[in-house]
């Protein structure tokens, strides 16, 4: 079961819907940039692909992934079903400003619809939160999104929600993870409460690539540094979002189904938890 996880690979949600293992990320690409590397990454056998409004690339994700499904690339002829986008609230706010900010979303991709939509973060407090928890519901209900979830939510924050009573629980929460920072409690809670965890930062961000323990395994298992830390991820039960803007990279890391870390090494890579942070760290958010 486990050298079968690969790009074509899914994981079911707790609404029934699934979605791919490994979807690229686009943070911190625009214009062409961004167009290119998502092209590449169809190209590639990647399905699914996680943008935000905070980045400003909607619309340049959506565009490729339209062009590419008419073009005569799209040699598995590909519909958009078949392709899984996920955009994220920028900011927490009053009901009808993150309802209004949704259906800009829907309106940029180009899309139809958004696969996932999450709340980027737990900021502005607990009113916010549940009021923009509130609009993606009514968003699902409308069509617009398929599934909703949240982001860098800490356990407290999945606590309040649960505890909100919503019509709709989150499928999906996107954190940092990676084994220089494991987030045990957080991974743990969402474990119980069937909630997937998405690995944002799974390449920790090329900070740790020449690290002994993964210059080792590495060479061990006869796979990059990055391929290992996507496995490892994969391993985990995670979905990670590797992100990359050159083509080799974003092909390599993708090529994991040809080896498994062992449990012992997984084991090593658990034990190299730092809470090394890459980006921000909203999870203690008041």
């Amino acid at each position: 079961m486990a050298q079968q996880l690969s790009l074509t690979s899914r994981i079911k949600l707790a609404n029934g819907l699934s979605m791919p293992r490994i979807h690229l990320g686009v943070y911190l690409t625009s214009g062409q940039e961004a167009s290119n590397a998502v092209h590449w990454a169809l190209e590639a056998g990647y399905r699914a692909f996680d943008s935000a409004q905070m980045y400003r690339n909607e619309k340049e994700v959506g565009s490729t992934i339209l062009k590419y499904l008419s073009s005569n690339s799209n040699t598995s002829q590909l519909k958009r079903e078949d392709i899984h986008f996920t955009s994220k609230l920028a900011s927490n706010s009053s009901y009808d400003s993150a309802r209004k900010s949704i259906k800009q979303s829907v309106q940029d991709c180009g899309l139809g619809y958004i696969d996932l939509f999450l709340l980027h973060s737990p900021y502005g407090g607990k009113a916010v939160r549940l009021a923009s928890w509130k609009a993606v519901e009514d968003a699902i209900a409308d069509g617009e999104v398929k599934t909703g979830g949240v982001s860098n939510f800490g356990v407290k924050h999945l606590q309040e929600l649960f505890a909100s009573e919503p019509r709709i629980l989150p499928a999906v929460n996107q954190i940092e993870v990676h084994p220089f920072n494991t987030r045990t409690e957080i991974t743990s809670f969402c474990r119980q409460h069937d909630i997937v965890v998405e690995a944002y930062a799974p390449l920790v961000r090329a900070l740790r690539m020449k690290h002994p323990v993964i210059s080792s395994l590495s060479e061990r298992y006869s796979c990059t540094p990055a391929q290992l830390l996507v496995r490892w991820s994969l391993q985990h039960g995670y979905v990670p979002l590797p992100k990359s803007a050159t083509k080799d990279r974003i092909i390599k890391n993708g090529e994991v189904s040809g080896f498994v870390i062992d449990a012992k090494d997984m084991e090593k890579l658990d034990g190299l938890d730092e809470y090394l942070l890459t980006d921000w760290d909203p999870v203690d958010a008041d």
